[in-house]
């Protein structure tokens, strides 16, 4: 990594072209589970998705950071839904017959 691409813990990345936009939110919508599940998720219609997804329209800064709110959300519950499945892994099943 190149000196000062870091700062504070923060990974200064390099600009995307608008095709590396398209592309990477493309790979988002499909962290979640396809465009319906993403659709669910930030309250937006199914169709313009896929409109930004198929370069019809443009993937823009407020999308994007909508986007990375989101993930954030989805890796707090993943997070917690982990921690509850170690934690019951501790204890052997309780039989309730």
């Amino acid at each position: 990594m190149a000196p000062g691409s870091e700062r504070k813990g923060v990974i200064m990345a390099a600009p995307m072209s608008v095709d590396e936009r398209r592309e990477h939110f493309a790979y988002c919508v499909q962290l979640f589970g396809g465009t319906t599940s993403f659709s669910r998720r930030l309250g937006i219609d199914e169709r313009a998705i896929r409109r930004f997804i198929n370069g019809v329209r443009p993937v823009g800064a407020g999308l994007l950071e909508d986007t990375a709110k989101a993930l954030r959300a989805l890796i707090a519950e993943a997070t917690k839904a982990e921690e509850q499945i170690a934690a019951s892994l501790r204890f052997p099943p309780i039989d309730l017959s």
